[in-house]
């Protein structure tokens, strides 16, 4: 008996030194593939950059996309997973849907890897690899990126709900919700600037526009000309603004940059969760230092993407290598992934990409005069000379 209560130790002694997250981040490596498929991340590489060529869009959609899986069950590129009959994936959340976009890039990516190396490399890595391309070609700066990431079989949308920060958020609920994933308060002011870029539903800051409290109808810690600008786009309960789209970022939309910070400190902030950060002494400390040093907040978010991509990361033989990200492996059937080859992989995205710019051009020729006349927003612009030649900058809506 004695000498079963001591193996059973040693065993669980192992276990734990296996299953730290320690000894689990130490299994994610720089160049892990470079003997297994040396080509991997050149590929995904190349296809992020003619997506993006084509959308620039992609790019704020594909870092979030790396920010919304490793929150839920860890970076495990469960967020592609498809939802089926008898389960509601994470895609299909209301955090995700349909907000969360890039998903037929991921698509092409891992056409493109499985036809250079089959079932090599994983969709969870896929996705990091994507995140810190769009990094690259938004905001010209680039990171190594450790891997050897496994997927992940489970996805649900319970999980997505339960464990994404909403924009609705205060600074407590975004430290615990960071903490939650072993994320410092610090660690969540500078990933926060990633709402430097992209674009987002009226659905997600509405609640600051309209009957905010008993005794002021918006939000005081909003820019009132700012929130005039908003309400001109997003009218109090009208359909119209369902699928109506803002940039996040007034001052640089399509650069990743630290103009985020800027704009908070202006009252420019878009959501709720956004100005919450200058509610607490030493996030808004964060938020003037990010502010005021660029390349500071780009070294932080370089480190801080990194950290987040090793949270709760299956490695080893933990997990499976997805054939198609959409499915996991034993539940897959045929999928048009395993029939592609490179050539069709970015036919396929082109098509995808082609179609997506048609809708947004319809839906910006409809916005276009009513944004552009706004002359709260030329004052705005005018007033704090936050660009040098005023330009129409029109919401790109997404599906």
């Amino acid at each position: 008996m004695i000498h079963l209560v001591m193996k059973l130790n040693a065993l669980l002694f192992l276990l734990a030194g296996v299953l730290s997250p320690a000894a689990v981040k130490a299994q994610l490596k720089i160049g892990f593939y470079n003997k297994t498929c040396p080509t991997a991340e050149q590929i995904v590489q190349q296809t992020v950059a003619a997506a993006f060529r084509n959308n620039s869009q992609v790019a704020p959609g594909l870092i979030r996309m790396s920010f919304h899986d490793c929150f839920v069950r860890g970076c495990d590129g469960s967020v592609l997973i498809d939802s089926t009959s008898n389960n509601t994936a994470e895609k299909d959340a209301p955090p995700n849907n349909p907000s969360l976009h890039g998903f037929e890039v991921i698509d092409a990516a891992k056409a493109a890897v499985e036809a250079k190396c089959p079932n090599i490399v994983s969709c969870a890595d896929i996705i990091a690899f994507a995140a810190r391309d769009s990094i690259n070609l938004s905001g010209n700066f680039s990171y190594n990126v450790p891997a050897g990431r496994r997927d992940g079989r489970i996805s649900t949308a319970a999980e997505a709900n339960a464990n994404l920060p909403s924009p609705l958020s205060n600074a407590t609920k975004l430290i615990n919700a960071f903490a939650a994933k072993n994320l410092t308060a610090d660690d969540m002011v500078t990933l926060s600037g990633a709402h430097t870029i992209g674009v987002s539903h009226c659905s997600s800051f509405t609640n600051r526009l309209y009957n905010f409290s008993s005794t002021s109808q918006t939000d005081p810690t909003l820019s009132l000309a700012y929130a005039r600008l908003l309400q001109s786009v997003c009218p109090a309960n009208s359909s119209a603004s369902a699928n109506t789209t803002v940039f996040m970022d007034l001052i640089t939309p399509t650069k990743l940059d630290n103009a985020y910070y800027v704009g908070l400190q202006l009252s420019l902030g878009l959501f709720t969760s956004d100005q919450a950060l200058l509610t607490q002494a030493n996030l808004s400390a964060a938020v003037k230092e990010n502010a005021r040093d660029p390349g500071g907040w780009e070294n932080r978010f370089k480190t801080a993407m990194v950290k987040m991509g090793s949270i709760q990361v299956l490695t080893g033989t933990q997990g499976e290598i997805r054939k198609n990200c959409r499915v996991i492996n034993s539940g897959s059937l045929e999928s048009p992934l395993e029939v592609f080859d490179n050539v069709h992989g970015e036919e396929f995205l082109r098509e995808e990409i082609e179609l997506d710019n048609q809708i947004n051009s319809r839906a910006n020729e409809k916005l276009a005069s009513h944004f552009c006349a706004h002359h709260i927003y030329i004052k705005l612009c005018r007033q704090l000379a936050l660009i040098s030649e005023l330009k129409c900058i029109l919401p790109e809506p997404f599906p």
